[in-house]
């Protein structure tokens, strides 16, 4: 059975459209179902930018049914991967807006170095920094003191599988988030994994930075902090950090 989105039987007389090259402007002719088109007068190649890439985004017969998807697309995959496990993630907390801003912070410092780093996977890094702490609502319900990080631990694995798979997200790279998350919050010390270390350092980042926001770390805690950092980048964004909120 051919998908009902890309049978001509099903189209309407909006199916064949015109667009303007985002380059020399000229007008270039879209059926709904092309992914990309070379435009006839500079020919450069472009996204349509009208198609419904929504079913594709997980679906493991998108190029099947697609033909070989555009590398701006594959970009736009894991863009939107990433924005819906943030929207999860805010839901998840409800109103805990500590809690939110701890991992928006995280995930903000990740993206950063992420771009600074060679090989990076932006997707795994980011999806990891945004579920590095949930699992605090289970634990939270199991005590009434404090909730420890070891107990956010025994829950986290769970909660950010169950949330990536309600996303779709590929097995692949669900065992991969948890296997970061998981040796993360285990303070399993260095690790030769690229994404490990920015998700680790995104994170001691966040700490610092709320740290001496709040004026409780004293400059013992802030040199083990940066004795705790895995990557030249993570330490020097921390020295920027340093210096900028010691001078306010």
């Amino acid at each position: 059975m051919k998908c009902p989105g890309q049978d001509t039987k099903y189209w309407k007389d909006d199916a064949i459209f015109e667009v303007k090259c985002p380059e020399c402007r000229a007008m270039v002719e879209f059926y709904k179902d092309d992914t990309t088109r070379k435009c006839h007068k500079c020919s450069h190649r472009f996204v349509n930018p009208k198609m419904d890439f929504g079913c594709a985004t997980y679906c493991q017969f998108a190029e099947e049914c697609l033909g070989t998807l555009p590398e701006e697309f594959v970009m736009q995959q894991d863009n939107l991967l990433k924005d819906k496990v943030a929207v999860e993630v805010k839901r998840y907390f409800k109103n805990d807006f500590k809690r939110i801003s701890q991992a928006t912070k995280t995930a903000r410092y990740a993206e950063k170095l992420g771009k600074q780093t060679d090989g990076a996977n932006l997707a795994l890094i980011l999806c990891s920094a945004y579920l590095l702490h949930v699992g605090y609502v289970e634990a939270s319900k199991k005590k009434n003191s404090e909730v420890e990080e070891n107990e956010i631990r025994l829950e986290n694995p769970a909660i950010a599988t169950e949330i990536m798979q309600r996303l779709k997200a590929p097995a692949g790279l669900i065992h991969q988030v948890c296997e970061i998350i998981g040796k993360q919050q285990a303070n399993a010390g260095v690790h030769n994994s690229p994404d490990y270390q920015i998700v680790n350092d995104a994170s001691l980042l966040t700490v610092l930075e709320g740290g001496l926001k709040n004026e409780n770390q004293n400059e013992q805690e802030i040199k083990m902090l940066l004795d705790s950092f895995l990557s030249e980048n993570g330490r020097n964004e921390a020295l920027k950090i340093i210096e900028a909120l010691s001078t306010t």
